[in-house]
């Protein structure tokens, strides 16, 4: 039952980018270039997503199980520290400069096109460097 949800998560996000445009690079750098030809319809969807995470986040945090059983694991700290800041720096960069972020960078790896796998393969190696430095 695991592998179901998950796999039926994993389809439901992934058509959901396609569905929003957060998998079209192209829309993304539009939606970040404030300076430019601003396109907003970008922030309608983020602001889909914290109307659909608060409620859904004030569950969880009354629950010690998630529905199939597993402990539930959210965040321990709500502090800001040096590497969260680095982490979103880096990430916010590479978003900027790319377009693309981990998870419609997964959906355009699995469709093939270059421009994903080779994102996918950056962000595989910033991951083994990221693990190899902090050991």
């Amino acid at each position: 039952m695991k592998l179901v949800s998950a796999f039926l998560a994993g389809l439901v996000f992934g058509v959901g980018l396609i569905v929003a445009g957060m998998a079209n690079p192209a829309k993304v750098l539009g939606f970040l270039d404030i300076a430019g030809s601003w396109d907003p319809s970008l922030a309608l969807v983020m602001a889909g997503a914290v109307v659909v995470a608060l409620p859904a986040f004030a569950v969880a945090k009354r629950r010690s199980r998630a529905l199939l059983g597993d402990e539930m694991q959210l965040p321990a700290t709500r502090s800001v520290d040096r590497r969260l800041l680095l982490g979103s720096l880096v990430f916010g960069s590479g978003w900027g400069l790319a377009g693309v972020c981990p998870g419609p960078a997964l959906v355009l790896a699995g469709s093939g096109l270059p421009s994903g796998l080779l994102f996918l393969a950056a962000m595989l190696a910033g991951m083994w460097v990221h693990r190899a430095s902090a050991r």
